[in-house]
């Protein structure tokens, strides 16, 4: 197979941040790029909505436009070498609203490689049969480009069930190094998590990204709704998808996630009451995971710079919608939630 090796332009530019005020987002440096993350993008208007006041209405999604139109204007400023979403693409299952989210990822389409997690809204019920998904971004979407590695198969009988790119793997480099980015479903099931198992193993030379959709939020099952707010946080113990094959957040974590030295990124969504979150823990071999939470709504998405020559990864939210840097939001308002730092050696070998 033929991997592609993203190209940047060289910039001759000296800053290496994006601003923490301003209505513009500056280009960024030469020798640096951008992996850009999409938050869950539920919100939809019109038919095929909740709201019965919109019935008659297109189906839209005013946010999901803005920030794929923002990502394609910025893919030459801002080094954009991946685009990840971490699921809850569509809001209902159902034709109207997965119509509007392919229109906007086509967007994307042809000018930057991207992976879509599987949520659980982006599945019917608890049972993890994901057959709109595999109708409106399936494997043979992306059969043409280099960079797609494949998907899981599915069981020959049942392939809507985490079958046809429900589950699937990306590889690019970029400023030499070369990665493997991986998109599982909500509460993967074991087949799932063996096969990833064997991808991410396969590619142990590749520095290792995974995006799942439930990953940070309440520890446990909420019992009543300020439990979504307030209750303990971390790694979730507790899981919405694939009913008793499904496994929760942790279990990922230990029969997956956790073998792997390769690996330095986790990112995910689902909690909207939780919206922003981040740890740092380590993995059997050591290695340092970050795990990152966004589920921002309307207030933004993820642009991470990665910087090799600081061995630092910037984290910076923003806000298409208003052309602004997210710096607080009434559910979080700390900045350091919303525009950080992260350091991960680059300059030497990832092992």
């Amino acid at each position: 197979m033929k991997l592609q090796t993203i190209c940047v332009p060289m910039l001759l530019l000296a800053a290496s941040v994006l601003p923490v005020h301003g209505e513009e987002l500056p280009p960024a440096p030469r020798s640096s790029f951008t992996i850009a993350v999409i938050p869950d993008t539920q919100h939809y208007k019109g038919r095929g909505t909740h709201s019965k006041k919109q019935a008659k209405d297109p189906t839209t999604n005013p946010v999901f436009e803005a920030i794929t139109d923002c990502i394609v204007d910025e893919l030459d400023r801002q080094r954009i070498v991946f685009v990840s979403h971490v699921g809850d693409i569509v809001d209902i299952n159902n034709d109207e609203q997965w119509a509007v989210a392919q229109n906007c990822m086509d967007k994307l389409h042809g000018k930057v490689p991207y992976g879509i997690s599987v949520g659980n809204h982006d599945m019917t019920g608890k049972t993890g049969n994901s057959a709109l998904f595999q109708k409106y971004f399936p494997r043979s979407r992306f059969a043409e480009f280099d960079w797609y590695g494949g998907c899981y198969p599915g069981e020959p009988n049942q392939p809507e069930i985490s079958g046809n790119n429900a589950n699937s793997y990306q590889l690019f480099s970029a400023e030499g190094m070369d990665f493997i980015i991986m998109h599982l479903e909500c509460n993967a099931p074991d087949p799932v998590l063996n096969w990833a198992n064997e991808v991410l193993t396969r590619h142990a030379d590749r520095r290792a990204i995974i995006t799942t959709h439930m990953d940070l939020g309440p520890l446990e099952h909420p019992k009543q709704p300020r439990d979504y707010f307030d209750a303990p946080k971390g790694r979730m113990v507790w899981k919405k998808c694939h009913g008793a094959n499904g496994n929760t957040s942790q279990q990922m974590w230990e029969k997956c996630f956790s073998k792997h030295k390769n690996l330095f990124l986790i990112c995910c969504g689902d909690q909207s009451r939780t919206q922003a979150m981040r740890q740092s823990v380590k993995g059997q071999h050591g290695n340092t995971v970050h795990e990152l939470l966004s589920d921002y709504g309307a207030e933004g998405f993820r642009l991470m710079r990665f910087l090799p020559a600081q061995n630092q990864i910037e984290v910076r939210t923003w806000n298409p919608v208003k052309g602004a840097s997210c710096e607080k939001t009434k559910l979080i308002p700390e900045r350091d939630q919303h525009q950080f730092t992260l350091d991960y050696q680059m300059t030497k070998s990832a092992d």
